[in-house]
């Protein structure tokens, strides 16, 4: 193979991307795709299906109680196996890290968006954000499935607690928590463009797009009835100012607007996050989302596949059932019925983050980051102003 451009760190990211994915074969693709849970997530099973990311489903560790220092020895061995693959191409590590590194025994802990939004503090949210960064990446992981921009619009609905708050600027100026997580972009940054400054902060995901707090009667997973005018102004607004700080991903709601899923919007998901804002990193899907698209549940798994990917998902969040799901997409791209072009398109964007992170030149934990988990003396206690 000699020395590829993509494993050379001088050469720009877009010419790493276009050279890496010259030489993948459809398994490898399909393979980066694909999200699968910690527990599952053997050696072989990593190596031979080039799996391209994985997660703690539901607080998933590795074991009760486990520290820092064990987390990190757990994502290092899976990485290991990722690395020892044809080309090497490093796993990206998500966990739900939404108050602080809250499944991490030991961890700091803060108060759940709807306490941080009653601040009105956006500077203590970003700090927040700096602080958690840190604890998830000398956990070993990179990835961190928050903020939660939801605005929501009926205190019933059961997960109002991780809205910021009812009211649209309020959550927009929250959104501070990107820049606490990934860094601040330096100026004349490629706009819309992935960011993440350093090995101390970690890919953040905004979610869950779009409009999750505005279903009628505040019915958790339910339907979002408005005007598109209404959507914008209200939901989507907070977005835009994610996109702006360089947010890496976008993590699609359960929830459905005027009758259509989220997970199968193209118009949401391609023709106006993509194309009309610009984002340049990928989608993700829910948990086990693709399976809430039919009735009964999990049933025409394949059509389910089908409608997401070509909405505009790119990387499929299936803990368990990810051998059905590889043997469905890789049907559906052999028969044609989802193009080529969407599958490079959606392994790209996966890629660019993955770069942008700095896998390919750091993929293992950094040990010197476990001293500063919990520390007082290096991160006092975050006071509002």
């Amino acid at each position: 193979m000699g020395n590829p451009i993509y494993k050379n760190q001088d050469e720009p990211i877009e010419s790493r991307i276009k050279d890496l994915l010259s030489r993948m074969t459809v398994k490898e693709k399909v393979g980066q795709m694909t999200q699968i849970e910690r527990s599952v997530a053997t050696p072989s099973v990593i190596k031979d299906l080039c799996i391209g990311s994985i997660l703690s489903c539901g607080g998933s560790g590795p074991f009760e109680k486990a520290t820092s220092s064990d987390w990190a020895e757990m994502v290092d061995s899976f990485q290991k196996s990722a690395l020892d693959s044809r080309l090497g191409i490093p796993i990206l590590y998500g966990i739900d890290a939404v108050h602080g590194n809250n499944n991490v025994y030991g961890a700091t802990v803060f108060p759940h968006n709807i306490g941080l939004g009653a601040t009105r503090d956006d500077d203590l949210v970003r700090r927040i954000g700096e602080s958690t960064a840190i604890e998830v990446r000398a956990s070993g992981i990179h990835y961190n499935f928050a903020p939660c921009v939801a605005v929501c619009r009926d205190p019933r609905w059961g997960r109002c607690y991780e809205s910021f708050s009812e009211d649209t600027q309020t959550v927009c100026k929250m959104t501070s928590m990107v820049t606490g997580l990934q860094g601040q972009p330096p100026e004349g940054y490629p706009k819309n463009y992935p960011f993440v400054a350093g090995r101390t902060n970690v890919v953040a995901c905004a979610k869950h797009f779009v409009g999750d707090g505005g279903t009628e009667q505040g019915v958790n997973e339910g339907n979002t009835k408005v005007s598109y005018e209404d959507l914008e102004r209200i939901h989507m607004a907070p977005y835009l100012d994610c996109l702006s700080q360089g947010v890496c991903t976008v993590m699609a709601s359960y929830s459905s607007w005027n009758g259509t899923n989220l997970h199968e919007s193209h118009f949401l998901l391609t023709e106006i996050l993509k194309e009309k804002l610009g984002f340049k990193g990928f989608v993700i899907t829910d948990c086990e989302a693709l399976d809430r698209l039919s009735h009964p549940y999990g049933s025409n798994y394949r059509k389910c596949v089908l409608s997401a990917i070509n909405s505009g998902i790119d990387m499929v969040m299936v803990p368990f059932r990810y051998k059905l799901y590889l043997e469905d997409l890789t049907h559906l791209v052999e028969s044609g019925e989802i193009p080529m072009s969407r599958i490079d398109d959606a392994v790209e964007r996966i890629l660019r983050v993955k770069f942008v992170v700095g896998l390919f030149e750091y993929p293992l934990s950094d040990k010197s980051l476990l001293d500063s988990v919990g520390s007082k003396v290096q991160y006092p206690i975050l006071r509002c102003n």
